[in-house]
């Protein structure tokens, strides 16, 4: 039986031609990321390295023929992608949503510390669960007892999440992008802040980000958050001089 056409391929999306229809606009910036994808059955495991960020888009329309051509989804490795922020969840979302249309599923197989800290802080993790794949004969299935109504609950559940994820994301680049604009950070430090205070604080990141655009607008934040907050952006600056901690968690009263 021949093999799948994407199979074993290994490239790089950064030179490839935006098309019509599902393709990445042309001021999306260069993808980061590579891709291996190799046939499993009747689905495509596709092994990424590199950085999922707003150039992660790129990949979608390839990712998008994948899907089509699998017979019952996709299985993503990510233990080498070392960088993924909110534009690159954003993407593996909208692959995911692509394939629930298609009545198939795309799960991350295994990932690396950068895609599981974004997946728990988002509280998507479980949307990529692997929980569509066969059993093995030697394990035999456990017999399928959950009513219909109990089934359709619980993908009325799922789709409803998957809703509140894309929901938040909006919200988290805005203040990823205020802490850009106020401590002239970089995309990424600025997004290592805002991870590095959600976790300090035990605050979920899409409330963190909430409360610090609020902040803008003549909100303040608790002092707790304020000295994260402060001391996050100095760690992140390399310079804790330049930044300390009383006087920057004052720029947020």
């Amino acid at each position: 039986m021949p093999e799948p056409a994407y199979s074993a391929r290994s490239h790089t999306q950064q030179d490839a031609p935006p098309t019509a229809g599902d393709s990445a606009p042309a001021a999306i910036p260069p993808c980061m990321a590579t891709m291996d994808v190799v046939p499993d059955g009747d689905r495509l495991t596709v092994t990424l390295w590199g950085e999922l960020d707003l150039g992660s888009r790129r990949l979608l329309p390839e990712l998008y023929d994948m899907l089509t051509l699998s017979g019952g989804g996709i299985d993503l490795r990510l233990d080498a992608v070392g960088f993924c922020d909110c534009s690159g969840l954003n993407a593996l979302l909208d692959l995911r949503s692509r394939a629930v249309d298609q009545g198939k599923t795309v799960t991350v197989r295994s990932c690396g510390v950068a895609v599981e800290r974004l997946l728990d802080l988002t509280g998507t993790r479980e949307l990529f669960a692997d929980t569509g794949r066969p059993e093995s004969p030697a394990s035999p299935a456990a017999p399928d007892t959950d009513p219909p109504e109990k089934n359709g609950q619980d993908l009325r559940a799922e789709v409803a999440q998957l809703r509140r994820a894309m929901q938040t994301r909006p919200t988290i680049d805005l203040a990823r992008g205020i802490l850009m604009a106020s401590f002239g950070l970089s995309p990424e430090a600025a997004w290592n802040v805002l991870v590095r205070t959600s976790q300090n604080t035990n605050t979920k990141l899409h409330d963190l980000a909430h409360d610090l655009v609020g902040s803008v607008h003549g909100s303040t934040l608790p002092e707790q958050v304020q000295q994260q907050l402060a001391a996050a952006v100095a760690g992140a600056s390399g310079d804790a001089a330049a930044h300390p901690a009383g006087g920057a968690a004052e720029d947020w009263d």
